[in-house]
């Protein structure tokens, strides 16, 4: 159980705060990435005016976005080593082959493109200028991968040897590079960052729609927020999750049970609509479940048995129940809304009424801060059904933080760290804020006509 007098707990708290704040900033980049190349494209093979117009502002944004991420991920790179140093000589033989080809590679790329497409349009030219922006998601979600790569080899570590010091080397690269967890984590991650995207995207149309400000641009950012929204949402559940899932319940058998508080092993498991967690009675207090539905997430069969548990010591058990079912569930909740939204949304637009449905309108305006919230709790359940273990069956947290460093040593930095991100917080705040209240640089003058795609 957590103990705030450990100091493993204070150095897994600043990295969870650092990693939780620096997150905000590349799902963001990583949704967005992929609109910018769309409406490019759109741009080029059209000639029309609009979409470039689209592209240059949410460039704007994009770039705001990338500067900040990039700062609040820098403290993270030196924790492995202040404050993990026990996990970075044991596995940084292995982790570290990603973490480097991520700044080699793909963080170079994305970085040197991103100041190429906001200031070069004019001596690229449209062609070029369409292909930096093809480099420039190409590159964001590279990076994504070699990061998502690290963590699964701390979810379902593959392709590694014991070296004769008892640390851990490189077996196969190969192996390890195509661990087939990352694929899966890969591909559910990337279409929740489509998620957050889309819903930020249909956001700024909203907003735009009921100021009745730039109505031109906002049809393109209602039209393809909604459309791409939809899509996302519905990826994020199936297949992704559900792989997601079933790989948890192939490789993680004990943390799936206490995904679902699930504390004795049955047949025809339930997932659970309601029920609070109560560890000390080892029971799930008034639980109302869909009888069999976890069996079949996690295997592929409603009479499939699902451990419980009880089945397991307590020593590996993840170190907080509570935490890890609320996040879980609250998640899985927070999607099946989002697939609900953007269905009736894209309804009322092929209805032609979204525009003037302004209840609607103000659920798409406040609904963006909610895809951040959801992948951070996919993100806690990730990290916090991997306890008490750094890489799972292999390496325990506890053996993986800097000895050396006091808790006195920790809090600081962590309230140091605080106090920087709430700066660098306002200052993006004020920064997108003017962004957003200035508009799109151009607006095609109304002539009463529909957006016609």
């Amino acid at each position: 159980m957590l103990n705030v007098s450990d100091p493993a707990f204070w150095s897994r708290l600043q990295f969870g705060f650092t990693l939780t704040y620096h997150y905000l900033f590349p799902q963001l980049t990583m949704g967005l990435a992929w609109f910018l190349v769309y409406w490019k494209w759109r741009a080029l093979r059209t000639g029309d005016e609009r979409y470039h117009v689209a592209a240059q502002f949410w460039a704007k944004i994009f770039g705001l976005n990338f500067a900040v991420g990039v700062v609040t991920g820098i403290p993270m790179e030196f924790q492995f080593g202040t404050n993990w140093a026990g996990f970075s000589r044991y596995a940084g033989a292995v982790v570290g082959q990603t973490l480097a080809m991520e700044g080699m590679f793909a963080f170079f790329m994305e970085s040197a493109f991103v100041g190429v497409f906001i200031w070069g349009e004019k001596r690229l030219g449209p062609r070029v200028h369409f292909l930096t922006a093809l480099l420039v998601a190409t590159g964001s979600w590279l990076s994504g991968y070699f990061i998502l790569v690290t963590n699964a080899f701390m979810q379902h570590p593959v392709g590694y040897h014991i070296e004769a010091d008892g640390t851990l080397g490189i077996a196969s690269l190969s192996a390890y590079l195509l661990n087939p967890w990352a694929f899966v984590q890969f591909a559910h991650n990337q279409c929740a960052a489509l998620v957050t995207g889309s819903f930020v995207v249909t956001s700024v149309g909203a907003f735009y729609t009921l100021r009745g400000l730039h109505p031109t641009q906002s049809k393109i950012y209602l039209r393809a927020g909604t459309l791409v929204g939809l899509f996302a949402s519905l990826l994020v559940a199936f297949p992704t999750g559900d792989q997601q899932a079933k790989m948890v319940g192939r490789h993680q058998e004990v943390t799936l049970a206490a995904m679902e508080g699930k504390f004795k092993g049955s047949d025809e498991a339930g997932v659970a609509l309601i029920g609070q967690p109560n560890v000390e009675a080892q029971r799930l207090d008034n639980a109302i479940e869909v009888p069999g539905a976890l069996s079949f997430l996690a295997y592929g069969s409603f009479g499939s048995y699902v451990h419980g548990l009880d089945e397991y010591p307590q020593n590996v058990w993840p170190d907080n129940i509570e935490l890890l079912y609320y996040a879980f569930h609250l998640m899985i909740t927070l999607g099946t809304i989002f697939i609900f939204v953007m269905a009736y949304a894209n309804f009322r637009r092929w209805r032609g009424k979204l525009d003037t449905d302004r209840w609607l309108l103000w659920v798409l305006l406040l609904a963006f801060p909610f895809p951040y919230i959801a992948n951070t709790l996919g993100w806690m359940t990730t990290e916090l059904g991997r306890q008490p273990w750094l890489i799972y069956n292999l390496f325990h947290t506890g053996d993986g933080y800097s000895k050396v460093v006091s808790n006195g040593d920790t809090i600081f930095t962590l309230i140091g760290f605080t106090g920087l991100y709430f700066v660098l917080g306002l200052l993006f705040l004020g920064l997108t804020g003017r962004e957003l209240a200035f508009g799109p640089d151009y607006e095609i003058p109304s002539n009463g006509k529909e957006l016609v795609e």
